[in-house]
């Protein structure tokens, strides 16, 4: 469908801002609908084009350089990591990913009923939304508009220069000397990407360990092996950052020391982008946070308008805003019969070296919840795979209530570890007990998964 003539008010039936999950919304159950797409950037979102998907692809190459230069020869293998072809590793991602996001354009703009804006957008009334040169309207709404890197206010950096996950995956060299500021899973997993293949990486960090939400064993766990492989320097704020020739100098603090790198990745969180819409000017309840208030059907205070992903749910994952593109795709066909959102037990997972998966309450959690609980700590090399490994460091952590003998939480550090904490978060789901866990079913030997067992076994 065409767009109307500059001045024009264009109505539809439905709109949807966002073209990551919330172009999973279209089905068959839209074709007599005159529907409307606004996405500013590329089809597919930030998990296709800037996040999970490149990420991971880069996360594999990285995987096996570790593995080549510096396992390998540790059992004995005469192998060695001999540096990275960074344009060709780029490539082979992105010309993968790109046709998929212009694919996915092409598809949706030739569909008869479903008018593409590629600008952004911005609300000038509560259901009047101004994009490109024109407003458009339309009695149903779905905002899935995602979130943006936030920059903190550091002298000197905007003038400077940095990427940010958006960026960093495309760059033509691969940085001698890297900056990363923070600690989160975006840092480690990014950082730990381009130190493997051949960057002399620095992290920053404000607080005294990494990935600072985790439970407290796991996130000293992989603080420990982290900061065997890199120079990982906590408790470090930034009072300023300049230019010195091809240097970019970092005034550190507490002592004012001077660290000189080539690239800054900036990786201190997201931010919804509900601000950059005008939402609060119209009407919509944000929370303290900035993220687009919803109920249990994801419905937002204004009727008729519903939001789903990044700019409402402050989790911020995939998985997350795939399962609420679900929820809002059924709401919007079936009114009379709406159903809710299940965020009872959601998993995330760290792709570092090591990985990083966790689901349920931490022990923090668990100690200020009123539940009376137990934990265990079992490590890789207790199990045969483990040990055959000489792994030495990997964890599996889990806090069980001990009135219900049911998993409050696990947590894992260790190769493998997002595969492992699949059966853990099934269990939970299924409101097993530790024991039905453990005993009802088998566990090949000498499988990596016999440390979870282990595990269960010992509460």
């Amino acid at each position: 469908m065409e767009p109307v003539a500059c001045g024009r008010m264009r109505s539809h039936d439905l709109i949807i801002i966002g073209a990551g999950s919330g172009n999973s919304i279209i089905g068959p159950e839209h074709d007599d609908m005159d529907v409307a797409i606004i996405e500013r950037g590329l089809f597919g979102g930030t998990c296709l084009n800037v996040g999970c998907i490149p990420s991971k692809m880069l996360v594999y190459a990285a995987e096996i350089a570790e593995l080549a230069g510096d396992v390998g020869p540790q059992l004995g293998l005469h192998t060695t990591f001999d540096g990275a072809d960074w344009p060709a590793i780029r490539d082979r991602v992105f010309n993968r990913i790109d046709p998929i996001a212009s694919g996915g354009e092409s598809y949706r703009k030739g569909l008869s009923n479903v008018t593409v804006y590629d600008d952004s957008a911005v609300f000038v009334g509560p259901k009047e939304i101004h994009v490109g040169d024109q407003t458009i309207t339309a009695d149903r709404i779905v905002i899935a508009a995602g979130a943006r890197s936030w920059i903190p206010p550091i002298d000197g950096l905007e003038t400077v220069g940095y990427q940010t996950s958006d960026t960093i995956m495309r760059l033509d060299e691969m940085p001698k000397r890297l900056a990363v500021i923070g600690g989160g899973y975006i840092a480690t997993e990014l950082g730990n990407v381009f130190g493997l293949l051949g960057s002399d990486v620095t992290f920053l960090l404000r607080s005294d360990r990494m990935l600072r939400n985790e439970d407290e064993t796991i996130s000293a766990t992989f603080t420990e092996a982290y900061t065997k492989k890199f120079d990982v320097r906590t408790q470090t704020g930034i009072a300023s950052v300049r230019r010195d020739g091809d240097d970019i100098v970092l005034d550190l603090l507490p002592n004012h020391d001077e660290l000189r790198v080539d690239e800054i990745l900036v990786a201190t969180g997201r931010i919804p982008n509900g601000d950059e819409l005008q939402l609060a000017e119209h009407g919509y309840q944000l929370d303290g946070a900035g993220y687009l208030v919803t109920d249990a059907q994801l419905r937002t205070n204004v009727d008729g308008v519903f939001a789903l992903g990044d700019i409402t749910n402050p989790v911020q994952l995939k998985h997350v805003a795939n399962h609420e593109a679900r929820v809002v795709r059924h709401n919007l066909a079936h009114p009379d019969s709406m159903i809710e959102v299940n965020h009872r037990f959601v998993p995330h997972a760290v792709f570092g070296h090591p990985q990083v998966a966790s689901v349920g309450m931490t022990e923090q959690d668990a100690a200020v919840s009123g539940h009376k609980y137990i934990s265990q700590v079992q490590e890789y090399a207790s199990a045969a795979y483990g040990w055959a490994m000489e792994d030495t460091t990997s964890v599996v952590k889990l806090i069980m209530d001990t009135q219900t003998r049911t998993l409050l939480g696990a947590h894992i550090c260790g190769p493998q570890a997002s595969t492992l904490i699949q059966q853990l978060i099934q269990g939970m789901v299924f409101g097993q007990t530790v024991d039905q866990m453990a005993h009802e079913q088998y566990y090949i030997h000498p499988a990596l998964p016999e440390v979870v067992e282990q595990a269960l076994l010992e509460l």
